[in-house]
């Protein structure tokens, strides 16, 4: 059977690897030459950050989320104006005809006559826009990859990109491994400021759970398969079964298709955060719960372990028993975590920095 959105990526590859190679003549000052970054990331250039703009970065994604927006709003506080240009279409249902317009939208972004000085560099968030970024010829590409799109159906697009990129990004240790290119690892950061601990009791009231039962997040909506939301069912099932305190019900709880500015408020008034997830990068939901001091149950996936490592009540498990076992074990320590103090490291600021030298490493805004 003839994959359209298979075909797709295919020629956009070809045209990518065209325009490496020398058909479609970069710029010398921005020739990808495979070249990895001199610098870690870790590093930024010693310049006072006074809020002006003096880089500016053409921003590629599929689906503009939270993270990414915050994200944004890091780059600007360190000097780099972006400018958003996502796939158009509703996420989860785009067809080929709309990445072959994406690449149009590209091309017409970078090598319109008196658009092309408009960028410093090409940062691609997301595997399955690295193709576009690479066709175009006149200037560096940064790859971000996320996760599923390095774990997921097109790790082989993204693989094959990272390989031709000026800079790749990857979210943790585990995916790093998985690329076999020199990359920073960079985690998406969080917003200490609204990811915080407050009452549990008036954070119940304010989404109207009642005060004697027991509430577990899984924060993604249901239909995400790789998420695993069946199984969170199952050891929530399994750990009701276990429970000493019948008279006080588990509800399990998957929130989506909320404001982001909300999440903090369930993830305040949940007694434990339930990931089940199969694969995962750095998931952002465990580091906004380790913000708000909240007990986490997960699958060891992505750099979960790590961030777990030392938090307490918070446990990573492999079988559905042992998950079930850790829920029920949170339900009887009934206390929050002290996950605040362990994910310090994953600031706003922070990303913000190290995002700004990783674009400085390639040879922009230096």
């Amino acid at each position: 059977m003839f994959n359209y959105e298979t075909r797709t990526i295919k020629a956009l590859l070809v045209l990518a690897d065209l325009r490496i190679h020398g058909s479609m003549t970069p710029t010398e000052s921005t020739a990808h030459s495979g070249r990895r970054a001199d610098r870690p990331a870790t590093e930024t250039s010693g310049r006072e950050r006074t809020g002006a703009t003096d880089l500016r970065a053409l921003q590629l994604v599929t689906t503009a989320r939270p993270f990414f927006a915050e994200q944004l709003r890091a780059l600007s506080r360190n000097g780099v104006d972006s400018t958003t240009l996502p796939v158009s279409g509703p996420s989860g249902s785009r067809s080929v005809t709309h990445f072959l317009r994406y690449y149009q939208d590209v091309l017409a972004r970078t090598l319109r006559p008196g658009t092309a000085g408009d960028w410093d560099v090409i940062h691609a968030n997301f595997g399955l826009v690295a193709p576009h970024a690479l066709a175009q010829p006149v200037r560096p590409v940064v790859l971000s990859l996320w996760g599923s799109d390095l774990m997921g159906k097109y790790g082989t697009v993204s693989r094959w990109c990272a390989r031709r990129c000026d800079a790749v990004i990857v979210m943790s240790e585990e995916m790093a491994d998985l690329v076999d290119v020199e990359c920073h690892v960079i985690p998406h950061g969080i917003d200490f400021e609204r990811f915080a601990p407050r009452s549990r009791r008036e954070a119940r009231a304010s989404l109207g759970w009642k005060s004697d039962s027991r509430h577990v997040l899984f924060p993604y909506a249901p239909d995400r398969e790789v998420k695993d939301y069946p199984r969170a069912e199952r050891v929530v099932e399994r750990a009701g079964d276990r429970s000493d305190a019948p008279n006080a019900p588990i509800r399990l709880h998957a929130v989506h298709g909320i404001s982001h500015e909300e999440v903090p408020t369930y993830m305040n008034a949940a007694d434990a955060m339930l990931m089940t997830s199969r694969r995962e990068g750095s998931p952002n939901a465990i580091k906004e719960a380790l913000a708000c001091n909240l007990p986490i149950v997960a699958t060891d996936v992505g750099d979960v372990g790590e961030r777990l490592d030392g938090v307490y009540p918070s446990y990573v498990c492999d079988t559905d028993e042992d998950l079930a076992s850790a829920l029920t074990t949170v339900f009887d320590i009934d206390a929050r975590s002290n996950g605040r103090e362990t994910v310090e490291d994953a600031s706003l600021e922070r990303t913000g920095e190290q995002l700004r030298a990783v674009y400085e490493s390639v040879g922009v805004g230096t």
